[in-house]
């Protein structure tokens, strides 16, 4: 019960780590969209279209934080964890789509059509950046801050929290790359300035959007426990009495903090089937007890002489076997 408290807390967290990301993005992306069409800036409406891609990459995490805590059924009977990961490969995919392609767009457009912005306008974006640039900034610090309570990036598995403070970290960097653009275009009167600078926030979020989607792919196609999670299982598998040899240990995510857990052992010979049952019993709490994360238990008692008998070249007509 503790650990269930535990979650729904840091899920709480979460989800108000997100809603601020959210508000912020909201009103920057207005601000940004209004800004760029006064201005007349490339890069200004670069930024404005990321700022729309965070927003909707926010109700994607606020759906996967709803959604993935639904209890099992009988159609999904190990529950609804991976949702987590299924809403923030869709948070990858946006920013890739509607942030990462339109700054694309934007900076080509600029370099073959030019910009023309007057002095008002470089004024205002350059006003609508540093508002923005201090919004996005506390949302980062928000973000952070929930990081170091959860042990440190290292320790930083949440993909919603993950994709939030990959979102806020590079809409920093993106504004300041806009700023930087847009300063240079006015000093210069050089448009590729602020197209180089609408090129780069394209490029950053393709690589933002990458390496989000990467992770999420490897979650929900399966990705093991980490491997000291593992090594304790095997650990307490080999130092059972019962148990002869640990034979093999798989392991798979099924939620932020659920993993599937199967052993497959090779039990002392002698004990008959009423004891190998209450055996396999007492193996299964005694993993839950050591690892809270292990949700579903499976215990596979194999036979090592049977194996090798199964498996050997006489038995599999091998090498001259019958």
């Amino acid at each position: 019960m503790s650990g269930t408290s535990s979650n729904t807390h840091a899920d709480q967290r979460t989800r108000l780590t997100v809603l601020v990301a959210l508000a912020a993005n909201l009103v920057i992306a207005a601000a940004k969209a209004v800004g760029g069409l006064l201005a007349g800036s490339p890069a200004l409406l670069s930024e404005a279209a990321h700022s729309v891609a965070d927003s909707l990459n926010e109700v994607f995490l606020l759906a996967a934080l709803r959604r993935s805590r639904r209890p099992a059924d009988r159609r999904h009977p190990f529950g609804y964890g991976k949702e987590r990961f299924f809403w923030s490969l869709l948070a990858a995919v946006g920013i890739f789509v509607m942030g990462g392609c339109f700054s694309f767009f934007q900076g080509v457009e600029a370099l073959r059509t030019g910009a023309d912005e007057k002095l008002s306008g470089y004024v205002a974006g350059l006003v609508v950046l540093g508002v923005a640039f201090l919004a996005e900034g506390a949302s980062l610090l928000r973000a952070l801050h929930q990081v170091r309570r959860q042990g440190g990036t290292a320790r930083l598995r949440d993909p919603a929290l993950r994709t939030v403070v990959a979102e806020d970290g590079t809409a920093v960097l993106g504004v300041t790359l806009a700023a930087a653009g847009m300063v240079l275009h006015m000093v210069t009167g050089d448009v590729v300035w602020e197209a180089s600078a609408s090129l780069a926030i394209g490029a950053l979020l393709v690589y933002v959007a990458y390496r989000l989607g990467r992770e999420a792919r490897d979650q929900l196609i399966g990705e093991a426990a980490d491997p000291e999670t593992s090594d304790r299982i095997r650990e307490l598998l080999a130092t059972q009495p019962e148990i002869d040899s640990v034979e093999a240990v798989f392991t798979m995510k099924m939620g932020l903090d659920t993993v599937l857990v199967a052993g497959r052992v090779d039990l002392v010979p002698g004990m008959d089937s009423e004891r190998v049952e209450e055996v396999a019993v007492r193996i299964k709490r005694a993993v839950a007890h050591a690892i809270p994360e292990a949700g579903e238990i499976f215990i596979d008692v194999t036979d090592r002489l049977a194996r090798e008998t199964r498996e050997s070249p006489a038995a599999t007509g091998e090498r001259g076997g019958a």
